[in-house]
């Protein structure tokens, strides 16, 4: 597994997720404001998988601080706005935390992935997830 290493600093030079907020490096855009941006992730395991993202480097869920309420809500909600664009009837919102967690690119992100047309399809990839070690 890869896992792409983000300096503890606030400013994050080396973070891919830091560098396409920055325009730097490009990405397929769905959603953008002032505090967020979501986009198409590169390698989809759904008919539908977007990574939500705060402009704000933040390491992950176990680097968090009250002050950082406002932009976990709003993220959720944003979620939410694009399920209902992308006509979800049903989708996972997943988190992954720190390294042991999944968490490959260390900088906060939720997947957002969904899109399957029948419980025998989204059955099968959860069963190809698992197989594959499960991580997301």
């Amino acid at each position: 597994m890869l896992i792409i290493q983000c300096c503890k600093h606030k400013t994050v030079k080396n973070c891919i997720f830091c560098q396409i907020v920055k325009g730097k490096i490009p990405a397929n855009f769905v959603y953008q404001d002032k505090d967020l941006v979501a986009f198409q992730d590169i390698n989809p395991i759904a008919p539908v998988h977007i990574l939500i993202i705060p402009r704000k480097h933040i390491v992950g869920i176990q680097t968090i601080q009250d002050k950082d309420q406002r932009i976990l809500g709003k993220m959720l909600l944003v979620a939410k706005k694009l399920a209902e664009q992308n006509k979800l009837k049903g989708y996972k919102l997943v988190i992954n935390c720190g390294k042991l967690g999944g968490q490959r690119v260390l900088h906060l992100h939720f997947h957002l992935v969904g899109g399957w047309k029948d419980l025998k399809k989204y059955h099968q990839w959860i069963e190809e997830r698992f197989r594959e070690g499960g991580v997301l």
